[in-house]
């Protein structure tokens, strides 16, 4: 095959042990595809023939996210990734990453308007002992939600404000004389019950 002709196994096994440190940026169409991280090199048929990378020891796909995001940091966006770690057990496989990415917009109270994106995800590892034995790597599936959320920052007023603060007294002053009603009601039932047994 191209990886023997090519000695890569061999250049594969001589750097067992290390690992490597990956950061850019990826420019894809909102359709829904994948990203991986690998051994081995990239092929575009349909069937690749990669038994000479799974066949001896395997390859330890032990990982760390520091950061994954999908379009540009806004105020409050959450990226569940961030910081996750994944430790290989003892056999090799698959470590897989299925993201549902939400279209966002983001307008601040400036009237800047920031086009980004959600997501949510799902993991699961495919263990390497199975046939068809799985491909060793890192796998992120990715695909667009038909759905676009936005968010609006809104300055609030002065009334605003003295609304909320006069709901929340009222509220009190609510509570308080139900509170008041309950003793005054269950104080008079009870003067009566005393008065009651006196004339007995």
């Amino acid at each position: 095959s191209q990886c023997a002709r090519e000695d890569f196994v061999e250049r594969v096994k001589t750097q067992h042990g290390e690992g490597c440190s990956v950061h850019g940026f990826l420019d894809v169409s909102k359709v829904a595809g994948n990203f991986h991280f690998a051994p081995g090199k990239g092929y575009y048929e349909s069937n690749v023939d990669v038994p000479e990378l799974t066949a001896e020891g395997g390859f330890n796909i032990t990982h760390k996210i520091n950061k994954l995001s999908f379009g540009t940091e806004f105020p409050g966006a959450v990226n569940p990734l961030d910081g996750a770690q994944w430790t290989q057990p003892a056999s090799d496989g698959t470590y897989q990453y299925f993201i549902k990415v939400v279209p966002t917009i983001y307008n601040d109270i400036r009237g800047r308007k920031i086009d980004s994106n959600q997501f949510s995800v799902t993991e699961h590892f495919r263990d390497g002992n199975v046939q068809p034995r799985p491909q060793p790597g890192v796998f992120f599936f990715y695909d667009f939600s038909p759905i676009k959320v936005i968010f609006t920052e809104e300055n609030r007023s002065f009334l605003h404000y003295l609304t909320n603060l006069c709901a929340i007294v009222g509220g009190i002053f609510t509570v308080a004389g139900i509170i008041d009603s309950f003793i005054y009601h269950g104080q008079k039932a009870l003067k009566k019950k005393m008065e009651i047994g006196k004339y007995r």
